[in-house]
């Protein structure tokens, strides 16, 4: 700007003198041949000033379009290769996940819920104290904890032939404590790190540890608590193969056997001889109006060299009623259904007295109904029970009969990705033996997703 105001100056001030010299002057000093000479000269040095001028002002405008990313990096810049060098050309890169606070006030009719156990956290049907008519006593608590914060990585590929690669890892904090001072109230509320999710996907195929083919996620409610209708719902991660072609999709996937020993004699035995797949297949159908989808399961049961089959059925799904409204359900059972349901609410088997295997049949389900009352603030009702035959004969009666649970909900968002919630709810277990117990709860969250 400085050399055009120069510029300028310098063309006006030759003008100017040009224009104003004394005639007479010129006539004593020069002859007319020399005044046409220096007049020509003028005429060439403001032509050759007009053109510099020109040339300036193209280049200013250059400057002014072209984007700052688009200039070439300066010497010393912090990256000089992509984010991932040895990753496949076109590699697109991804994370996320979200920072979770839960704190609860809890109520328990008849005993209290073991300080950080599972049912101290979240909603654990199984956790709920029980005792026989009159003979419990009653326990309140307060619990806070940041454990559900969550984090994943994301690596998606698409090659010059059009196949699509993906990567993914998830974990979060619910993985109890890794030192002496670590995964207690006392110091530092220090928690490992927990794999949730790792897996790879070609095309249809996948290989890896995710939720199970047997599971619905996208059924599941919008509740404060971890999972909400627990008792209710299939609910399991684990290793597997699965395929998926249209609406169909199968897997092959990680088996383990519980058992409850000969008329609960003992603790529930885990067993690792199973020799056989659990066998999924999942048939959805996708709408405007939501999704409905059944799945299946077949499994084969073993202890040392004693086995035996059991299978289940689950239908679930949502519905959208209009857009501020929807219906999400889930109705599961079957035999053997056992570690599957409910946080593996029953036994999947019983050992006989002969020492037999023999599965036991399990159902449950739960519907909730979500409602937006603006874009900032939503609620949810929901309902879920299970029930679980066990014959006494072999079991005792000493196991869970049945567990239902309520809750209601308001989730307050008042910037995108930031959820205030508060849930109330009311939750009942009973024993074969008549024992029973119930428990309330308060439980607020704030959740930031990004």
């Amino acid at each position: 700007m400085v050399f055009k105001r120069y510029l300028r100056a310098g063309v006006a001030t030759a003008m100017l003198a040009a224009a104003v010299m004394p005639a007479t002057v010129l006539a004593q000093a020069v002859s007319n041949e020399v005044l046409q000479a220096r007049m020509a000269e003028l005429e060439q040095e403001v032509g050759q000033m007009r053109a510099m001028l020109q040339q300036y002002q193209e280049r200013e405008q250059r400057v002014v379009a072209t984007p700052a990313m688009a200039e070439a990096p300066v010497a010393g810049s912090m990256q000089k290769t992509t984010i991932m060098p040895a990753a496949n050309p076109g590699t697109r890169f991804s994370f996320g996940g979200f920072i979770k606070l839960d704190a609860m006030y809890t109520r328990t009719s008849d005993g209290a819920i073991a300080d950080g156990s599972a049912g101290r956290l979240f909603y654990f049907p199984g956790a709920t104290p029980v005792a026989a008519d009159g003979n419990g006593r009653s326990a309140s608590y307060n619990d806070m904890h940041a454990q559900f914060s969550r984090f994943w990585f994301g690596v998606d590929t698409t090659t010059e032939g059009g196949d699509k690669l993906k990567a993914y890892i998830e974990a979060d904090m619910y993985g109890g404590g890794s030192n002496a001072f670590a995964g207690n109230e006392v110091i530092t509320n220090t928690y490992a790190v927990t794999l949730r999710q790792a897996y790879v996907s070609w095309n249809g195929w996948l290989a890896g540890q995710t939720w199970s083919n047997f599971q619905d996620v996208a059924a599941l409610p919008d509740t404060v608590d971890f999972t909400g209708p627990s008792e209710g719902t299939v609910f399991s991660r684990q290793a597997q193969l699965r395929y998926t072609r249209g609406p169909w999709s199968f897997s092959l996937e990680n088996p383990q056997t519980t058992i409850t020993p000969y008329l609960g004699a003992g603790a529930r035995i885990n067993s690792g001889d199973d020799t056989v797949p659990d066998l999924t297949a999942r048939w959805i159908k996708r709408g405007d109006w939501g999704h409905f989808t059944v799945g299946g399961l077949l499994r084969q049961f073993k202890y040392d060299d004693r086995s035996e089959t059991g299978g289940s059925l689950s239908v679930s799904g949502r519905y959208n009623f209009g857009s501020n409204d929807d219906l999400r359900y889930m109705v599961s059972g079957g035999s053997g259904i056992g570690r599957y349901l409910g946080f593996a609410l029953g036994s999947d088997t019983v050992l006989g007295e002969d020492g037999r295997l023999q599965a036991l049949d399990g159902y449950g389900g739960f519907a909730a109904w979500r409602h937006s009352f603006s874009p900032k603030l939503r609620g949810n009702v929901v309902y879920s029970a299970a029930w679980l035959d066990n014959d006494m004969a072999l079991t005792g009666n000493l196991l869970t009969e049945r567990s239902q649970s309520w809750r209601v909900n308001l989730i307050y968002s008042p910037f995108p990705k930031l959820d205030l919630g508060a849930e109330l709810s009311h939750a009942e277990r009973r024993l074969d033996n008549g024992q029973e117990g119930d428990l309330n709860r308060l439980h607020t969250h704030v959740k930031y997703s990004f």
